[in-house]
């Protein structure tokens, strides 16, 4: 009989305002850490790297959609003769509370466990003091890792094995070679809970900019490493078996990707000869259109979505913050190569930049509504994450941030701005979102799609997910997802446990007002979708936004 060795793989999520663990029926967003070191543990375990007396069982869980059996691995764990570790995976900085506190259970009861991702990666490539929560977990017990494992997780399990295991592991100067790499799969079954049933892979990690806000260049390093068409091909079949059809590549800028036009090429040929028509989602830069065919080959190759960095059309608050690449007066030739295209454009703006007010945002959104031929826009505060060059400076400065890592999710202000108030930045954000989605642009973004000749109906959902998640669920689009679920029990250590009578009686209101709030926004963007559609001159429908840029292609912007 061989000897069991269960690896739990567990990706956290995190608290709301009130203290809960947001978690959905169905969550929106993969996590690919999960699925590389799922894949990666799959590996060393066909290897025999731990012995041929070794069987090990891989369990894998996604909090984002799924409730933590707690009790169910621990019951695992009770023998005396059993082996195994618990994995927090792909932590990120708002995550690594609820990482310990989930691990604090575990560790209780002298289970092992490890908690890794880009928390943990940013402050050991970042900081010269490892700070007070990081120091705190490997205090009680908790094992720390650093950098990527595709190459080390085997020796980190003998560790284990052997009762050898240390209280850090840092790689982040190992940074390895993705060519040949285990194929980043997650289950059927888990993929199943997320919206579409959407999977991951990164065909490259690293990033040759200088974003000062930036966590991926100090992380993953500014040399990027790319997987090949070989590699992609591979994942696009082994998920092709298991019907699935949707990917977001996890790449900060897919078309840094020195491969991307043999994996396009490759992708296309599938396509095309064998009808494997998957569709992505892609991360690209602005200066994208300036790679001959690049937008045109991905639109054949199945992307469906882009989302683009646009991050500011102030040029003075991009160069302050070290984003060279992006050119403002390039904005609109390349948003109009997409959309030839059928791609749905999606672009994040950052609020919070040292010069940003609330009138400055506001008025450059009206430029943005009027100018650049967006479907969808996501705002984001500006957030010191642990990792960046922005976080490393103000705690060399010594100046006030905000010491609950749980704050960290870019929707709440964690550094003190000098130009507005935390009220006046909470305003500001709102109010980003009330203007771009207003009943005037949302009408003016479906006549824009339907003069492309795409389909008005899926924009109108687009905007019902995102400005729906804002409005009644007060989470950000990425972070959201399809019915809320709730656990009173699952509360941040230090609140109370509600009265049961009470928190249902809250939920039962919560989920009202939400589902009627949902309601009518639908039927109000229904309504205006279909007044859209009945325009009978709507084919023929142009602004400012989507008029050919021929000679001049500078925007007023820039000027």
């Amino acid at each position: 009989m061989k000897q069991p060795f269960r690896i739990v793989l567990i990706k956290p999520s995190h608290y709301d305002d009130n203290g809960y663990v947001i978690r959905w029926q169905l969550s929106s967003i993969p996590s690919n850490s999960l699925a590389c070191l799922y894949a990666i543990t799959k590996r060393v375990c066909a290897s025999g790297a731990l012995g041929d007396d070794i069987e090990i069982i891989i369990d894998v869980y996604d909090e984002t959609n799924q409730k933590i059996p707690v009790k169910k691995i621990l019951k695992q764990f009770s023998s005396p003769e059993a082996l195994g570790l618990v994995c927090m995976v792909g932590v990120q900085t708002n995550q690594f509370p609820r990482a310990v506190d989930l691990s604090r259970q575990f560790i209780s009861q002298k289970i092992t466990v490890l908690i890794g991702g880009f928390h943990v990666s940013g402050c050991f490539s970042m900081l010269e003091k490892v700070p007070e929560d990081l120091s705190s977990a490997m205090s009680e017990g908790i094992t720390l890792v650093a950098g990527e494992v595709e190459e080390t997780w085997g020796d980190i399990l003998k560790d284990e094995l052997q009762d050898q295991l240390k209280p850090l592991y840092n790689f982040l100067n190992e940074l390895p070679s993705l060519q040949a790499q285990a194929s980043p799969i997650l289950p059927e079954a888990v993929v199943s809970r997320y919206v579409g049933a959407l999977a991951t892979f990164d065909a490259g990690r690293g990033c040759p900019f200088t974003c000062s806000f930036c966590t991926i260049i100090n992380v993953q390093g500014q040399k990027s490493r790319f997987r090949t068409a070989d590699d992609v091909e591979a994942i696009i079949r082994i998920n092709w078996k298991n019907g699935i059809r949707r990917y977001f590549v996890t790449d900060d800028d897919f078309a840094r990707n020195r491969n991307w036009e043999s994996i396009f090429d490759r992708l296309i040929a599938i396509r095309e000869n064998e009808g494997l028509k998957i569709n992505m989602i892609l991360q690209v830069d602005t200066a994208c259109h300036r790679l001959p065919r690049f937008i045109e080959k991905a639109g054949k190759a199945g992307c469906h979505k882009v989302f683009i960095g646009l991050e500011s059309i102030n040029p003075e608050s991009l160069k302050n913050t070290g984003k060279k690449q992006n050119h403002v007066e390039q904005y609109r030739v390349m948003l109009q190569d997409w959309r030839r295209q059928g791609v749905l454009i999606t672009a994040g703006y950052i609020i919070g930049f040292p010069n940003d007010t609330y009138e400055s945002v506001m008025s450059d959104i009206e430029i943005i509504k009027k100018e650049l031929p967006i479907d969808l826009l996501e705002f984001f505060m500006l957030t010191p994450l642990p990792g960046s060059q922005d976080h490393q400076t103000l705690v060399k400065q010594g100046v006030w941030l905000e010491p609950d890592m749980n704050d960290y999710d870019l929707e709440h202000p964690c550094a003190q701005h000098p130009k507005m108030s935390k009220t006046e930045w909470h305003r500001t954000y709102k109010a980003a979102w009330d203007s771009f989605y207003s009943d005037k642009n949302v009408e003016q973004l479906l006549r824009r799609r339907r003069a492309d000749g795409n389909s008005t109906r899926r924009l109108t959902e687009q905007v019902m997910w995102f400005y729906g998640s804002i409005l009644y669920e007060s989470i950000h689009p990425l972070q959201s997802g399809i019915f809320r679920r709730m656990d009173r029990f699952e509360r941040r250590p230090g609140l109370p446990i509600e009265n049961v009578f009470t928190f249902i009686l809250k939920r039962f209101m919560t989920f009202t007002a939400s589902a009627i709030g949902i309601l009518g926004l639908h039927l109000r963007l229904n309504k205006i979708r279909k007044r859209v559609q009945s325009d009978p001159n709507g084919k023929f429908y142009q602004d400012q936004a989507t008029k050919p840029v021929i000679e001049d292609k500078r925007l007023a912007v820039a000027s």
